[in-house]
C-alpha cells in the first residue's frame, strides 16, 4: 500500500479513502457517490486550531453543508460563518454556540436579521441601509445586536475573478474609506453595539501577500476605531487559504503559513494600540478544511471515440459544477486501476445536456472500459452544497468514512424527490 495525495492510498491496485476501499463502497452504496474522510476533516481543523492558537476558528459553513461535517466540526471547538437562516439553523443544530457564530452576508433578509436579533447572534453589517433595518427591528425587540462592519479592502487575492471578494468592484462590503464613518454612526442607533470589523478577500488563495496586505488595511481601520471611543472585540480576517488541486502545482501554503503572514502583523498593531483588552482574532477557513476531505465516485457509462476520448460518467456538473463554472481543476484516478499504467488520453463528461458538462480534459490515465470507477479528488469544498437536481437527476448519497467503516449521511434521493414542494393546480388534474 503507498499514498495518493496524503491520506488516499493505493491497496491492490484500488483507490482507499480512510482505510475503506471505494470499489467496496461503490457496490454497497451505489454511484453517484460523495465519500468524505471524518479523520481528515479533524485534522485539518486542528492545523488551523494548531496554527492560530490564541485565536477563534470560524468554520465557513457555506463551503460543505452537511449537517455531519458541521457536527464533527462543532465537537472540536469551531464557529461558525454562516450565510443565511439556514446555514444558521444547521450550526445552531449541530451544537455550535451562538456566541461563535457571525451572520454574514450582503443581502439579508428582514426575517434573517430579526432571527439574528432574537437569538443573539453577531451579525456582520454589509451596508448602511442593513444598519438602519437592523436597528429599527432591534430597538422594535427591545434588544441589542453586536455588529461587525464588512470591509472591502480593495485587495486582489490573485484568484479567479469569480471568488475573488475583497475587490474594489465586489458586491461584499463597505469600501474602507467610508468604514469609519460607518462605526460614527453605528455608535449612535439604538439597539447597536458597535463589537468588532470583518473582511475576507476570496476563495484558493495561493500567495500568502494579499493576507498581510489586508490585515495591515484592516489594522489602520481598528486604530481610527479605537481613536473613536469604540473597543473592538474581535478582528475577524476571512481566510481564503487554497490547497493544491493539481499534483505539480507544488507545496501549497499552510495554515502556518498563512499565520505568519497575519500573526506578525495582528500582535505588533493590537499592541501599539495601548489598549488593556486586545480584540480577538478571528478566522473563517472553509476550502481548507473540508475540500481535500472527499472524493466524487462516479461509473463509467460509455467510452467513444471522437474528436477527443470521451469517457461518459454518471455523475455530472448537477453534482459537482466547479469545473464548469470556474474552470477548476479535479485529479482523476481510476480507482479500480489506481496503480495501472497510462494508456491513453481520455476526457471525462458527464451525462448533462449542456456542453460545458466536462469534468476533466486530455487527461492521462490507464485503459478506461464501461463500468470502470472515476474519483474525481479534492470535492469536499463546493461540491455537495452547490448541486442541484437540473435534467431531472436526484442527488447522490454521502457517506462518512471512520477507520475503513461507511456511515451513509445523506440518504441517495429518488425519483419522487423531484416532486417535492410541486403542486398541480385544480384545472390540470
Amino acid at each position: 500500500m503507498f499514498t495518493i495525495k496524503d491520506h488516499l492510498e493505493i491497496k491492490n491496485n484500488h483507490l482507499m479513502i480512510g482505510g475503506a476501499d471505494t470499489t467496496v463502497l461503490a457496490e454497497q452504496f451505489g454511484t453517484p457517490l460523495y465519500i468524505t474522510n471524518e479523520s481528515r476533516v479533524i485534522g485539518n481543523f486542528s492545523a488551523y486550531r494548531k496554527a492560530f492558537p490564541d485565536a477563534d476558528i470560524n468554520y465557513a459553513a457555506k463551503a460543505n453543508g452537511s449537517f455531519a461535517i458541521i457536527r464533527i466540526l462543532a465537537r472540536e471547538g469551531a464557529g461558525a460563518d454562516v450565510f443565511s437562516f439556514g446555514e444558521l439553523y444547521m450550526a445552531l443544530l449541530a451544537g455550535i454556540p451562538r456566541e461563535k457564530i457571525l451572520f454574514n452576508g450582503n443581502s439579508k433578509t428582514d426575517f434573517e436579521l430579526q432571527k439574528a436579533v432574537e437569538i443573539g447572534i453577531k451579525v456582520s453589517v454589509d451596508s448602511i441601509d442593513e444598519l438602519h433595518t437592523l436597528s429599527k427591528i432591534a430597538d422594535s425587540l427591545g434588544k441589542t445586536v453586536e455588529i461587525a462592519f464588512r470591509v472591502n479592502p480593495d485587495v486582489s487575492a490573485k484568484t479567479h475573478p469569480k471568488i475573488s471578494t475583497g475587490l474594489r468592484t465586489s458586491k461584499f462590503g463597505i469600501p474602507s474609506e467610508e468604514v469609519v464613518d460607518a462605526y460614527k454612526e453605528a455608535n449612535g442607533l439604538p439597539g447597536i453595539l458597535p463589537a468588532g470589523i470583518h473582511c475576507h478577500i476570496g476563495s484558493q488563495i495561493l500567495d500568502t501577500t494579499p493576507f498581510t496586505e489586508a490585515t495591515h488595511k484592516m489594522m489602520d481601520l481598528v486604530e481610527k476605531i479605537t481613536g473613536l471611543g469604540i473597543n473592538l472585540k474581535f478582528v475577524d480576517m476571512g481566510s481564503g487559504l487554497g490547497i493544491p488541486y493539481k499534483k505539480d502545482e507544488g507545496q501549497a501554503p499552510t495554515p502556518l503559513d498563512h499565520a505568519k503572514a497575519i500573526l506578525p502583523v495582528f500582535e505588533e498593531r493590537t499592541r501599539a494600540l495601548g489598549i488593556s483588552i486586545s480584540p480577538r482574532l478571528v478566522l473563517e477557513p472553509g476550502r481548507f478544511i473540508v475540500a481535500d476531505t472527499t472524493i466524487l465516485l462516479a461509473r463509467v457509462n460509455t467510452v467513444k471515440k471522437a474528436a477527443r476520448n470521451f469517457v461518459g460518467v454518471d455523475a455530472g456538473f448537477n453534482l459537482l459544477v466547479r469545473p464548469t463554472m470556474y474552470d477548476s481543476y479535479h485529479h482523476v484516478v481510476v480507482a479500480n486501476k489506481a496503480n495501472s499504467r497510462p494508456a491513453d488520453t481520455y476526457t471525462i463528461v458527464g451525462p448533462i445536456c449542456e456542453t460545458g458538462d466536462i469534468f476533466a480534459k486530455d487527461r492521462t490515465l490507464p485503459h478506461i472500459e464501461k463500468g470502470d470507477l472515476i474519483a474525481l479528488l479534492d470535492a469536499g469544498a463546493y461540491g455537495f452544497s452547490m448541486s442541484s437536481q437540473y435534467n431531472g437527476r436526484p442527488r447522490c448519497a454521502e457517506v462518512l468514512i471512520k477507520d475503513g467503516e461507511a456511515d451513509v449521511i445523506r440518504s441517495r434521493e429518488d425519483f419522487v424527490d423531484l416532486l417535492n414542494g410541486q403542486k398541480l393546480p385544480a384545472r390540470l388534474m
